[in-house]
């Protein structure tokens, strides 16, 4: 949604966003001032707490006036990069995040990076794995040492970015971003195909700065340069819909999102198992409980009014362990299950498009577990009214979000690539389109309309035909959207309204491997469905063919 601001001004935005973070970590060190805040008696705060006594493990614990760094950061800083991700898009929150910003500091100072990421093969192919266990490893840190111990959550954060900004100083670009951080685990799950206010860049032309990519201001054209380094391929912040479908099938993709939901649920119910109750939880009382270190050694678990002898520090990953482990079991049975479903009812469909109904299922649960019971210690200070209109919201984003995804599939975002790039080239044609449509526009018609439009249009030279089709096989070959083994089944549709044959295909796939080898002969990874472009259907263009007719009369 950001994508079009400029980058002049999302840096000033970033800096006001890390001075706050700054200042919230330094507050974790010295605070001598909010704890006037959260006063029961001081009704003019907006951040006045009841501080009611709350039941844990059978005993009342009573809390007193606290600072509110904690529970800034707990309970609205992380919520809110949660609800940033999934309504305005992975690209918002990237040119947002002040750790990202921060990790960019060995660029600034102009430091080359010492070590190459693509020789980092295994980091590269394993990176899933890598950042759900630091998110796992988080969020155990979280329950045993940093929830409401303030000086051990400030330095888990200096950390964080000490070893975010290293990560940078090593590889580059946003290695850290990309393959450690373990936020990133959680921007794939929430993101998912797209965000739902995200912008598309399959649509914009070759070589555009889109979405979050990396980018600089040239000072002496007062313009914005890209400043991709190519740290990796299928860059999420290039197309993060592209980068989607591209791992799909990457080891630990199907692990990440099935076991992140159960690291999320397993970290909610832990709250109940460890105190014996609910309130505890929706209190907010963790975020400014006394003395947590003190409890790593006391019973973890108080179930049925009886303390089981489990120390904390041995409970909290017992649980988390074990409620991903069910919730990857669980849901690879579902996965199963719905693919044999699916696969009656359609033969045809891919397992691809069955992965992704269930990471978008297992998206829509995550989301509305964290924000109806995770997000509650807040959410519950509010107004009923304000809490009803809330988890309004929250349920009809979500619900939006899962109606506008569970359709999507891999060649509907191919195919609509392709017509962005054929929408560029038929309007560099020698045509009054406009006027052909009735006063209609190319940005108007939807990607089987405008694959119609070139078989009712006017009869056009054939080297017209031939340079729109290479012009297109030229930019899906740039943009790597396919290889140019793959390239002919793909191209089917457009060669088959072009009037053009399979011999014109390999001759202009020769000229442009004469002008230019590197595209057609360089290594490419194609995308996991590439070759399920040639199975659209051909019936999918009938009703569109009778309706385009009618406003083009040939």
């Amino acid at each position: 949604m950001l994508s079009k601001v400029s980058e002049k001004r999302m840096h000033t935005i970033r800096w006001i966003l890390v001075i706050g973070w700054l200042l919230l970590i330094f507050s974790l060190f010295y605070d001598p001032i909010t704890h006037h805040l959260t006063n029961p008696e001081n009704y003019l705060s907006p951040f006045r707490d009841e501080l009611k006594p709350i039941l844990v493990q059978g005993k009342y614990l009573q809390g007193e006036a606290y600072p509110i760094g904690a529970r800034v950061f707990w309970g609205m800083v992380v919520p809110s990069a949660i609800m940033i991700v999934l309504v305005f898009g992975h690209e918002t929150w990237r040119r947002i995040c002040p750790l990202y910003f921060l990790s960019q500091i060995p660029r600034a100072l102009g430091l080359k990076p010492k070590l190459n990421i693509k020789k980092n093969t295994w980091l590269t192919r394993n990176h899933f794995y890598v950042q759900f266990a630091l998110l796992f490893i988080g969020l155990n840190f979280r329950i045993l040492f940093v929830n409401s111990a303030r000086l051990a959550l400030g330095f888990f954060l200096l950390s964080a970015i000490a070893i975010s900004i290293t990560v940078v100083f090593l590889y580059g670009g946003r290695s850290w971003c990309h393959y450690v951080c373990p936020f990133g685990v959680v921007q794939t799950v929430f993101t998912g195909s797209r965000g739902l206010l995200g912008s598309n860049a399959s649509s914009t032309p070759s070589k555009s700065i889109t979405q979050s990519m990396c980018r600089t201001v040239d000072t002496a054209k007062n313009s914005e340069k890209s400043a991709c380094v190519g740290c990796k391929s299928a860059c999420m912040d290039i197309d993060a819909e592209k980068a989607y479908w591209n791992d799909l099938k990457k080891p630990g993709r199907r692990f990440v999102q099935y076991g992140y939901l159960g690291l999320v649920i397993g970290y909610f119910v832990y709250y109940w198992l460890y105190a014996g109750n609910l309130d505890y939880y929706f209190s907010g009382f963790w975020t400014y409980e006394k003395n947590q270190l003190s409890t790593l050694w006391e019973p973890g678990f108080y179930i049925f009014n009886d303390a089981i002898n489990i120390p904390k520090i041995v409970a909290v990953p017992l649980t988390l362990g074990f409620a991903v482990m069910l919730s990857y079991w669980i849901l690879s049975k579902v996965e199963k299950r719905l693919r044999a479903y699916f696969k009656r009812r359609n033969p045809n469909i891919n397992s691809e498009q069955v992965l992704h109904k269930m990471l978008t299922v297992c998206t829509f649960i995550a989301f509305n577990c964290f924000f109806i019971y995770g997000g509650r210690p807040e959410i519950m200070r509010l107004p009923k009214p304000a809490q009803l209109l809330f988890n309004s919201i929250v349920v009809a984003v979500s619900t939006i979000w899962l109606i506008r995804t569970w359709g999507r599939s891999f060649e509907e975002y191919q195919r609509d690539s392709l017509a962005s790039s054929f929408r560029r080239q038929l309007s560099k044609l020698p045509i009054n389109i406009s006027q052909l449509l009735k006063g209609h526009s190319l940005d108007e018609l939807s990607s089987n309309e405008l694959f119609v439009l070139a078989s009712v249009l006017p009869n056009y030279q054939q080297t017209d035909r031939q340079q729109i089709y290479k012009s297109i096989l030229q930019e899906g070959l740039a943009l790597s959207n396919f290889s140019s083994s793959d390239s002919l089944d793909i191209l089917h549709e457009i060669r088959q309204k072009l009037g053009l044959k399979e011999s014109d295909h390999y001759n202009l796939l020769s000229e442009i491997s004469s002008e230019n080898p590197s595209l057609v002969y360089r290594k490419q990874t194609s995308n996991p469905s590439n070759n399920q472009m040639k199975q659209l259907v051909d019936s999918d263009y009938g009703t569109k063919d009778t309706q385009l007719r009618a406003k083009c009369p040939s």
